[in-house]
C-alpha cells in the first residue's frame, strides 16, 4: 500500500530563507530512501534535502532560486510504489532466515573521527549510511569539510550500522563518536544476503543450502541509475566550474564523484575545446562524448538600464579559449619577489642620456629579459615543456613578452635572446610591439616561446598572478616600481622596489624552485655584475 508523504526542509539551525541551488528530481522519478532531492545553499554551507523513504515524486513545490525555511514543504512522495516486487509463490525459501541463522561473535565498534591535524569543530557535511546499512571495509561513512579540504571518514571494518551519533551539520573534532558498528562473521552477512533481492527462478536453479567456512562479502551499494553519488561541497565545486555533475564518472568507494573527478572531467572537456574537436559550451551544448557543461547564464541586461552590444574582438575570442584551457588544466601557484632596481634605473637613465644623440634606448623589458634568460640557464625546468610523460628540456632561448594593442592582449617573441646583447633586446621589443599595435605581427612572431615576460609596466598595481601560457612551465608577471623604506641594517633608506609575480606550473616547478629561481631574477636586476658571473 502506498503511502502520501510530505518532505519539508529538515532542521538547518538558524538559517532562514537559504536559496534552492539545484533540483535533482522530476515528477514521475522513483528514488530511494537517502537520495538527494534538492540542494540548498547557506553563506556557509550547502547541504540535501534527502528522501525519508522509497517512492516516486508525485510534485515538486520548489524550483532553482526558491528560499525556503525550515518546515518549507519540497515535494510530495507517493511511498511504497519503488520497492521490489514480492517473492512469488512458487520461488523457494531461502535455506536459513535471520531467526535460524547460526549464532555468531559480534563485537561493537565505535567509530571514531581519525587524526585530522590541527583541525577542530569541523562540520559534518555527508552522512552516506543508515541504521540497518551493511558495510563494507573502507566505505565512505561520514564526509567532514573543513577550510582546506574534504575527507571522508572510513568503515574500519565490515559489518551493520547499529547508532549514528552525529547529523548533518554537527562539529566534530578528533576522537568524536560518528557511529556505532556491529562488526561480525556469519551474522552479520546473513543479514545482509537476507536483506538483498532474491534471484529470479528462471535464472537461478535452487539448490540446498551448503555450509559455508567464510562469511560471504556484503554487497556493494550502488548509486540509483542517473544519480550521481557525490558530497555538496563536490556539488558545488562542480557548479562553480559550470559542470552537470551526474555527466561524471565517479572513482571514489561505491563509484562516489571526488573532486578530484570534476577536475579530470573539466580538463578532458577543455582538451577537447583547444584541439577542435568539441564546440564550445557558450550555450550549454555537448561538448562531445555526452559530455555538457551547464549553460551560461542569460541575462536581459536592457531592462535594468541602457546598454550597448559590441562583439569579441577576434584576438579576444582566441585568447579567451587559450586561457580557459590553461587556468582550469595547470595546477599553478604564484609567488611574489622585489627587486631592488635603484641601481639598474639609475644607471638605465644614465646610458640613455649618453645615447640621445643615436636614439637607441635602453628598456627596463631588455633587462629583465636578460635577467630571465639567465635564470633559466640557471634552472632549467623553466625552460621546459610538458609531453606526455615526458619533460622536453629546450636548448634555445625564445623569451615572450605581452603587448597591449587596442585589440586586445598579444604576444610577440624575442628569437634566442641568449645571443643579443639589452640595446638588442630593446630595439627589437619595441619594433615587435609597435607592429602588434598595428595588427602586422606575422604568426611566426608569436611562436616558439619558451617563457613569458607580463609586465604592467607604468600602468601600476602591486601584484598579480598571471596565467601560465601552454606548453611553458612558468610567466612572470612586473608591475610599476615604486619607492620604499628599505631597512639598510642602520636605518631606513629610500629605495626603488620593482614588484615581481612568478606563476609556475606546479607539476614540473615546486615551492622552493620557485622561490629559488625569483630571488636569482631580483639578485641579477639588483647588480647586474652578476650577469657575468
Amino acid at each position: 500500500m502506498s503511502q502520501i508523504i510530505e518532505v519539508k526542509v529538515p532542521d538547518i539551525g538558524d538559517y532562514k530563507d537559504v536559496p534552492v541551488i539545484e533540483v535533482m528530481v522530476k515528477p514521475g522519478d522513483v528514488v530511494q530512501a537517502e537520495d538527494a532531492l534538492v540542494t540548498l545553499e547557506s553563506d556557509k554551507a550547502t547541504m540535501d534535502v534527502p528522501a525519508p523513504a522509497a517512492g516516486t515524486v508525485k510534485e515538486l513545490r520548489v524550483k532553482v532560486g526558491d528560499k525556503v525555511s525550515e518546515g518549507t514543504l519540497v515535494l510530495v512522495l507517493e511511498a511504497g510504489t519503488a520497492e521490489k516486487p514480492a517473492t512469488p509463490a512458487s520461488q523457494p525459501a531461502p535455506a536459513q532466515t535471520p531467526a535460524t541463522a547460526p549464532a555468531a561473535a559480534t563485537s561493537v565498534i565505535e567509530v571514531k573521527v581519525p587524526d585530522i591535524g590541527d583541525y577542530k569543530d569541523v562540520p559534518v557535511i555527508e552522512v552516506m549510511v543508515k541504521v540497518g546499512d551493511a558495510v563494507k571495509a573502507e566505505d565512505p561513512l561520514v564526509t567532514l569539510e573543513s577550510d582546506k579540504a574534504t575527507m571522508d571518514v572510513p568503515a574500519p571494518a565490515a559489518g551493520v550500522v547499529q547508532a549514528l551519533r552525529v547529523q548533518l551539520g554537527d562539529k566534530v573534532s578528533e576522537g568524536s563518536v560518528i557511529l556505532t558498528l556491529a562488526a561480525a562473521g556469519t551474522a552479520v552477512t546473513a543479514m545482509a544476503a537476507a536483506a538483498a533481492p532474491a534471484p529470479s527462478q528462471a535464472s537461478v536453479s535452487p539448490a540446498p543450502a551448503a555450509p559455508s567456512t567464510s562469511p560471504a562479502p556484503a554487497p556493494a551499494a550502488t548509486a540509483p541509475a542517473g544519480k550521481a553519488h557525490a558530497s555538496p561541497s563536490v556539488r558545488k565545486f562542480a557548479r562553480e566550474l559550470g559542470v552537470d555533475v551526474s555527466k561524471v564518472a565517479g572513482s571514489g568507494p561505491k563509484g562516489r564523484i571526488l573532486h578530484d573527478d570534476v577536475q579530470r572531467f573539466v580538463k578532458g572537456v577543455m582538451a577537447q575545446v583547444a584541439s577542435g574537436t568539441a564546440p564550445t559550451a557558450s550555450s550549454g551544448t555537448s561538448l562531445g562524448g555526452g559530455l555538457d557543461l551547464l549553460p551560461w547564464p542569460k541575462v536581459d541586461f536592457a531592462k535594468f538600464g541602457e546598454i550597448e552590444a559590441r562583439p569579441l574582438s577576434r584576438i579576444k575570442k582566441i585568447s579567451g579559449q587559450n586561457l580557459s584551457r590553461n587556468w582550469v588544466m595547470i595546477p599553478a601557484v604564484t609567488y611574489h619577489e622585489d627587486a631592488d632596481i635603484t641601481d639598474l634605473e639609475a644607471f638605465r637613465i644614465q646610458v640613455n642620456k649618453e645615447n640621445e644623440r643615436s636614439g637607441a634606448k635602453l628598456t627596463m623589458l631588455a633587462f629583465l629579459i636578460k635577467a630571465c634568460v639567465k635564470a633559466l640557464q640557471k634552472f632549467p625546468e623553466f625552460n621546459a615543456s610538458i609531453d606526455g610523460d615526458n619533460l622536453v628540456y629546450k636548448k634555445y632561448f625564445h623569451i615572450a613578452f605581452a603587448a597591449d594593442t587596442p585589440n586586445g592582449l598579444v604576444v610577440p617573441v624575442v628569437k634566442n635572446a641568449d645571443q643579443k646583447g639589452v640595446f638588442e633586446i630593446a630595439a627589437e621589443t619595441g619594433e615587435l610591439a609597435k607592429k602588434a599595435r598595428d595588427g602586422k605581427l606575422a604568426p611566426t612572431e608569436m611562436q616558439g616561446a619558451c617563457f613569458t615576460i607580463s609586465s604592467l609596466g607604468g600602468i601600476g598595481g602591486t601584484y598579480f598572478a598571471p596565467i601560465v601560457n601552454a606548453p611553458e612551465v612558468a610567466i612572470l608577471g612586473v608591475n610599476k616600481s615604486a619607492m620604499k623604506p628599505v631597512w639598510d641594517g642602520k636605518e631606513f633608506v629610500p629605495r626603488l622596489m620593482l614588484p615581481l609575480s612568478l606563476t609556475a606550473d606546479h607539476r614540473v616547478i615546486d615551492g622552493a624552485l620557485a622561490t629559488r629561481f625569483n630571488v636569482y631574477v631580483a639578485q641579477l636586476l639588483a647588480d647586474m655584475r652578476r650577469m657575468m658571473l
